[in-house]
């Protein structure tokens, strides 16, 4: 497969390929990174790399709806073992900090099947609808270099928009999805309170009204992925009592 095959596809398109064996996942992977490798040094839409443990993932099998599929996550509230985090921040870009759990939504996305290699960028704690933190500089629309990918998703839309990977990880409190889905040209839902969750840090953020989800190219991917990752857990305030 060449990126011109790759693109035609969304994620669960992908996730079909690699279950009937029609392509390995470290051949997606390839492909993706080979893409990244083109097109990010003009986005600055990936930040933080996470290639390696990528590429010893895309060796293991697989399981879930996105089986194989290559993945990025927000830096931002999604945090990762064992990988520097900043949320756009200088101040926690220079402290390098690196959390010793996963957030709960990577847990959900990782039995779901993606293969996460990176992480993207965000404004400073996710504040603006534009993606310029100072920490890392200015986020690119591929449609047009000149303009910004909106925020505070920006990196996640940037990337997908640019046919990297055909979804990322995302969260919208006041617009953080939607507007860079309207920037980039995706598809961007703002799943409702509580679907997702915010463990193991948080039982929910903005009183509520800020939610992790997925910007995607294609409506069925945002849709499968949300049945795939939503229902309540351990530190949630919705959480189901036995």
């Amino acid at each position: 497969m060449n990126f011109s095959e790759y693109v035609q596809y969304d994620g669960l398109g992908l996730a079909a390929l690699v279950k009937n064996k029609e392509i390995h996942a470290s051949e997606l992977l390839k492909i993706a990174l080979e893409r990244n490798e083109k097109v990010n040094p003009k986005l600055n839409a990936i930040i933080i790399p996470m290639y390696e443990q990528a590429k010893q993932r895309a060796q293991q099998e697989r399981h879930g709806a996105f089986a194989g599929v290559p993945f990025l996550v927000k830096d931002l509230f999604q945090e990762y073992q064992g990988v520097p985090t900043s949320y756009g921040s200088n101040s926690l870009k220079k402290f390098n900090y690196t959390p010793d759990f996963n957030a709960e939504i990577i847990n959900r996305w990782e039995n779901a099947g993606i293969i996460t290699f990176g992480r993207t960028n965000t404004p400073e704690f996710g504040i603006k609808g534009i993606t310029e933190p100072e920490a890392w500089g200015a986020c690119r629309n591929p449609w047009n270099l000149k303009h910004n990918s909106g925020g505070s998703s920006g990196g996640s839309a940037s990337a997908v928009a640019a046919g990297i990977v055909p979804i990322a990880g995302a969260g919208d409190g006041g617009g953080s999805i939607r507007i860079p889905a309207s920037y980039c040209g995706l598809f961007g839902l703002k799943p409702s309170r509580g679907r997702t969750p915010w463990g193991p840090q948080y039982s929910e953020a903005m009183h509520g009204a800020a939610m992790q989800h997925v910007l995607s190219k294609s409506v069925r991917d945002s849709a499968a992925m949300l049945d795939a990752v939503h229902g309540p857990e351990q530190s949630s305030l919705f959480r189901i009592q036995s």
